[in-house]
C-alpha cells in the first residue's frame, strides 16, 4: 500500500522515492556536497520534511561527519556526492569509518545512463572506488529505486560499515509510485559463544597477573569497561583498549583503562609476558608500520583468544565472563584526577590533557586528532566526569574537525570538544564554516606547535634524529606560520589565542557559556 503522505495517483520522482525510503528507514541527516549529477536530489531535499541537509565545503568533511555522527547516534547518516571524483574527495574518512564500523550511505550521483557510453570527461569507475572502503550499490531501473535503497541502508548498518548507492541523474528524474510502506530489519548482534565465554574465563585464571584483556567496539561501553574492571579485579589481568577506539566512555568512576601503546617496540614490550591476549571487540593487535626487527603482531605467539568480535555482543560477553570468573558485583576503583597545572604554566601536552581532565563538562564528546595533547588526556581522561573519546580510527588524518561536526550534530544536547593537532586540522579546516552555519556547539582547541612533529619522530625512528634542510622544511608548518584565529574568523567561528593554562582556562569557559562554535589557538 501507499503512504499516507500520498494520493492513490500521485507519483514521485526517483530522487523522492530514495529520500522517502531512507527517512523510511530511520536516516534524518544527509552531509551533502553534491554537484550537477545530483540536482534532482537537491530539488527533492525541500520535499523530504524528515531530511536535514547539512552542506559541506569539502567531501572528506562529509564523509568526516557521517562518521562522527553514526558513532554518536548509533544509525547511518547519508552523503551526498558528486560522481567518482566527488566520492574519491571523501574517500580518506570513509577509510577510517571502516575501521571505525560506522554506518555510513553514500549517495553518489552519476551520469545519464544514456550518456554514459560517451566516456565524458568526469565519468569514472565510481564501483571500483567504492569498493576501497565498502559495499557497492547501484541503481539500474527505475523499478529498483526503492527497493536498492533499502538494501545499502539495511547493509551499512548490519555490517555495521559503509555503503555507497549509485544512482544515474536520468533515474532521479523520472517518475513514479511512492514507495510501499516496509519496517526496518531489525539486525540484533549475534549472541554470545559459550564455549569462546568459558575458555577464556578458564585461561585468565590460569594466567593470572599475566592475563591481558584487549577492548574495543561495543566493550568500550561503560557496561563493557564497567565487566572488565570486575574481571581484572577477580583474576589479576591487565587492562587495555585498542589504540585508536571508535568510541570509548571514559571517566565517571570506570576502571583507568589506557590505549594500547602506538609504537611497536613499545606495544611489544607491554604484551612479552602475556599468557594469553583475550580479545573483545577487537582485532589481533598489530604494528602501524613494518620496522626492521619488530614483529608485526605485537602479542606473543599462541597468546591470542577470541572472546567476541566488533559484530557480536561484545558487552554481554564481557558480563557473562566476569559472571564466569566469580567478579563481585561491586565498582571498580576510577583513577586519580591528576593536578591541574597552575594558571602560569605553559602549553604543553601534558599541562593541556591535565587542564582539560579537570575542566571537562560532564556527558561531553571529545573527538581526538593528534598526539601532541591527544595521548596526554586520553591518560589523564580516566579520572574525569563521565564523558565520550572518538579517536581516528583508521589513521587517515582529517578526522578531527568533521567528527566533532557529526558528533555535535548527532546529539545537540552534549558539548562537543575537538582535541586538534595543527597540521591534521589543516585537512578539513572547512569543517569550521560548516560549524558556523549549522551553529553547531564545538569548542576547538588547536594545539599549534607549527610542526609535523609526529613525522620528525618518524625520521628520528628511521636513523635521521638531525633533518636536514629539505627534510626540516617538509615537517614544518611555519614560515610562514598559519595562523588559526584568523583562519576560524575567516569561516565565521569566533576565535582566541592562549599561551598559558590561565588563559585557556579563561577561554574554554567563555566558549562553553556562548554556546556554538568556537575555536582556542593553543601556542604552544
Amino acid at each position: 500500500m501507499k503512504t499516507d503522505r500520498h494520493t492513490a495517483h500521485e507519483e514521485l520522482t526517483g530522487a523522492q522515492v530514495l529520500l522517502e525510503t531512507a527517512t523510511g528507514r530511520g536516516v534524518s541527516v544527509c552531509f551533502a556536497n553534491p554537484g550537477t549529477t545530483e540536482m534532482p536530489l537537491v530539488t527533492a531535499l525541500d520535499r523530504a520534511p524528515g531530511m536535514r541537509a547539512v552542506l559541506g565545503l569539502h567531501e572528506n568533511v562529509c564523509t568526516g561527519a557521517a562518521d562522527g555522527y553514526a558513532r554518536i547516534a548509533r544509525r547511518a547518516a547519508l552523503t551526498l556526492l558528486h560522481l567518482g571524483p566527488g566520492l574519491a574527495n571523501g574517500l580518506a574518512n570513509l577509510h577510517n569509518a571502516r575501521r571505525a564500523h560506522s554506518p555510513v550511505v553514500n549517495v553518489v550521483g552519476d551520469h545519464a545512463s544514456w550518456h554514459l557510453p560517451f566516456d565524458a570527461p568526469l565519468t569514472s569507475d565510481i564501483a571500483a572506488l567504492a569498493r576501497t572502503v565498502g559495499a557497492h550499490h547501484e541503481i539500474g531501473d527505475r523499478a529498483a529505486v526503492a527497493s536498492v535503497t533499502r538494501r545499502a541502508i539495511d547493509d551499512a548498518h548490519e555490517r555495521p560499515g559503509v555503503s555507497t548507492l549509485v544512482v544515474p541523474a536520468d533515474l532521479q528524474q523520472l517518475s513514479q509510485e511512492p514507495p510501499q510502506e516496509e519496517s526496518p530489519r531489525a539486525a540484533p548482534r549475534p549472541g554470545v559463544d559459550e564455549e569462546a565465554v568459558e575458555q577464556a574465563a578458564h585461561r585468565l585464571r590460569a594466567a593470572g597477573s599475566r592475563g591481558v584483556l584487549l577492548l574495543g567496539g561495543a566493550g568500550l561501553s561503560r557496561r563493557g569497561q564497567s565487566a572488565a574492571g570486575r574481571i581484572a579485579a577477580a583474576t589479576g589481568a591487565r587492562l587495555y583498549s585498542e589504540t585508536f577506539p571508535a568510541r570509548a566512555e571514559r571517566g565517571g568512576g570506570l576502571p583507568p583503562i589506557d590505549r594500547l601503546p602506538y609504537f611497536p617496540e613499545t606495544a611489544v614490550a607491554a604484551l612479552q609476558d602475556a599468557a594469553v591476549v583475550v580479545l573483545a571487540g577487537v582485532s589481533e593487535p598489530v604494528a602501524y608500520f613494518g620496522y626492521e626487527g619488530i614483529p608485526s603482531r605485537l602479542a606473543p605467539q599462541g597468546t591470542v583468544h577470541r572472546l567476541a568480535d566488533v559484530a557480536q555482543d561484545v558487552e554481554q560477553a564481557l558480563v557473562a565472563l566476569a559472571e564466569l570468573v566469580g567478579a563481585e558485583h561491586r565498582p571498580v576503583a576510577g583513577a586519580q584526577r591528576p593536578v591541574e597545572p597552575a594558571p602560569g604554566a605553559a602549553l604543553t601536552g601534558q599541562t593541556v590533557g591535565a587542564a582539560l581532565a579537570n575542566w571537562l563538562p560532564e556527558n561531553a564528546i571529545v573527538s581526538v586528532e593528534g598526539g601532541t595533547c591527544g595521548y596526554p588526556f586520553y591518560s589523564a581522561s580516566a579520572a574525569a566526569v563521565p564523558h565520550t573519546v572518538l579517536t581516528n580510527t583508521g589513521g587517515a588524518i582529517g578526522q578531527g574537525l568533521p567528527a566533532a561536526l557529526g558528533a555535535a550534530i548527532a546529539a545537540p544536547e552534549r558539548p562537543v570538544i575537538a582535541l586538534q593537532s595543527d597540521g591534521s586540522g589543516l585537512y578539513t579546516a572547512q569543517a569550521l564554516w560548516t560549524m558556523a552555519r549549522e551553529s553547531a556547539d564545538v569548542v576547538v582547541l588547536i594545539a599549534a606547535n607549527h610542526a609535523y612533529n609526529v613525522l620528525r619522530t618518524e625520521l628520528a625512528r628511521h636513523g635521521s634524529p638531525e633533518p636536514g634542510p629539505q627534510a626540516a622544511r617538509l615537517t614544518s608548518l611555519g614560515e610562514p606560520a598559519i595562523d588559526w584565529v584568523s583562519l576560524a574568523r575567516g569561516f565565521g567561528v569566533p576565535a582566541s589565542d592562549a599561551t598559558t593554562v590561565g588563559e585557556l582556562r579563561v577561554a574554554f569557559t567563555d566558549a562553553l557559556r556562548a554556546r556554538g562554535p568556537h575555536l582556542i589557538q593553543m601556542t604552544m
